[in-house]
């Protein structure tokens, strides 16, 4: 049996506003950066720079401290 991607929420300036904010709670959001990807060189942390919900640990450990805004990317 095949399993069905899940699709990508993309949130509109509002939420994406609001997700940011929540991206400086990351632990692994240094500088602008994340840590988890780090492997020598630095890389901007994506969730930072994107309307489109695309870390998993952002939406698993992050994401919940705002259920408003979680309840609204995945409603519907």
């Amino acid at each position: 049996m095949k399993n069905k991607a899940e699709p990508i929420p993309v949130m509109d300036y509002r939420q994406y506003r609001r997700a940011r904010k929540l991206v400086h709670e990351c632990c692994n959001y240094i500088d602008g950066n994340c840590i988890a990807l780090d492997d020598g060189e630095e890389y901007v942390c994506v969730q930072s720079i994107s309307y489109s919900l695309l870390c998993r640990w952002f939406r698993a450990a992050v994401l919940p401290q705002d259920k408003e805004l979680e309840t609204a990317l995945f409603a519907g």
